[in-house]
């Protein structure tokens, strides 16, 4: 972990809060820096400012105040024009362009088709594929990394506005009387000891549920029972299981309330702030957009190939990555050891790509129902969809056995399944668009 953490400072000029908790899992927490590292820095057809500019996009999606300060840093690093920073409105035409794949990919990737494709490829400011397939990589990155960032409850790094100021109470009252009697109040100066936002946030998050938590005593026998079944079912009835599991995730509410207001420092960067995910079984005529059967077109058959065509090498650490997040496994759950937590992780991937509209046609959907309960069900959806409205008390109130490290594990799973599922939507559509 420490040789990682060296790694990460070199590559980033800082360790970040965000490498510090993946380093629970060193074995991850090396493919995500590659990766990463690879997409923003590595050979590609974008730009380093573009690559830059764009994750600032993507995290504006979620007003995911850390990544944005972290990737303008960077994007000046690398050359950006400061007046872009200004807001969306000066990008050039080119960037601009690509909004709308941004804002669909990120809260209703199924929304996707190839007209959005043929636009950025056509025209005065045209995309080539290539540069399009490396920009989507970069997009489902960082929209998942918002969730990432936000169920783990990550904050800001010191030198942001916001992160961590160790301060006496007179050194917080000497500030305030200095913001006061200055004319303009700096935004980025925090008047009180920010150590407080974490207990603050939470105030208008709804009362912790009444409900006991399902212990791991009973999770265990859950799934030793589970494994010990013979019974095969009929397709149908797997495909009703599936049904049955959207139908109940579009009642299952979700954590905290929306946002009130956007701060202009992230609302410049945010452009139909509406546009919000909407449940996959509520999407309107069905018949228009029939549910995502992996079988069809799946990340190992035919996502993988086409991106590592399209931009060298890419396929190979995504692929890494996806597998050692969702194979991670210490054999234990709280204080047990030799657990076989094949099913349970199993259970947790599969329901955030159900809650994309994505189906694994071999899998028992009704195993979720047994697995996941729904305090978990409601954090899953909440991080996986509505990352912004979730806290580190929401954190601390689900899986209330579980260690740390099992804990960021469970977010780890939200943050890749979800980066699969919105990039085997992109892929798909690049796919139809190549072929048609």
């Amino acid at each position: 972990t420490h040789t990682l953490f060296v790694d990460a400072f070199l590559q980033n000029n800082r360790l970040d809060h965000v490498s510090q908790v993946m380093g629970y899992h060193p074995s991850y927490l090396d493919h995500f820096l590659r990766t990463q590292s690879f997409i923003l820095r590595g050979d590609g057809p974008l730009p380093f400012d573009y690559r830059h500019y764009i994750a600032i996009m993507a995290a504006g999606r979620h007003q995911c105040s850390y990544l944005i300060a972290l990737q303008k840093q960077e994007f000046l690093l690398q050359g950006g024009n400061p007046n872009w920073l200004k807001g969306l409105n000066y990008v050039p035409t080119k960037l601009r362009n690509l909004y709308d794949i941004n804002k669909i990919l990120a809260h209703r990737p199924w929304l996707l088709n190839k007209s959005h494709i043929e636009k950025l490829t056509k025209g005065k400011d045209s995309w080539s594929l290539a540069e399009v397939v490396h920009a989507i990589v970069i997009l489902t990155h960082f929209h998942s990394l918002c969730s990432f960032v936000f169920s783990c409850g990550v904050n800001q790094e010191l030198d942001q506005a916001g992160g961590y100021q160790y301060h006496s109470q007179d050194f917080a009252a000497t500030l305030e009387d200095a913001n006061s009697s200055s004319k303009s109040k700096p935004k980025d100066i925090p008047s009180v000891d920010t150590r407080q936002d974490w207990k603050n946030s939470t105030i208008n998050s709804p009362p912790s549920p009444t409900e006991p938590e399902v212990g791991i005593t009973t999770l265990m026998q859950r799934m030793k029972t589970l494994s010990e079944q013979t019974q095969e079912c009929t397709p149908v009835e797997l495909a009703k299981r599936f049904e049955n599991i959207e139908n109940q995730s579009a009642e299952i509410g979700v954590v905290g309330l929306e946002p009130q207001e956007t701060p202009a420092d992230i609302s410049c960067y945010l452009d139909d702030a509406g546009f919000i995910y909407q449940d996959f079984a509520k999407r309107g005529d069905s018949q228009d957009i029939p549910t995502f059967r992996v079988q069809d077109y799946s990340w190992d058959d035919h996502g993988y190939s086409l991106v590592n065509r399209l931009y060298n090498d890419v396929g190979n650490l995504l692929d890494d990555k996806f597998k050692t997040a969702y194979n991670l496994t210490y054999y234990t759950m709280g204080g047990r050891t030799d657990v076989d937590t094949s099913r349970f992780r199993r259970a947790i991937w599969n329901y955030i790509q159900c809650l994309l509209g994505i189906r694994h046609d071999d899998y028992d959907y009704g195993e979720i129902n047994a697995l996941v309960e729904r305090s978990l069900k409601t954090f899953i959806k909440s991080a996986c969809c509505y990352p912004e409205r979730v806290t580190k008390k929401d954190y601390d109130r689900v899986l209330r056995e579980f260690k740390h490290s099992e804990k960021v594990h469970v977010n780890l799973m939200v943050l890749e399944s979800r980066m699969q599922a919105e990039l085997i939507y992109a892929l798909r559509t690049v796919n139809r668009y190549m072929t048609n």
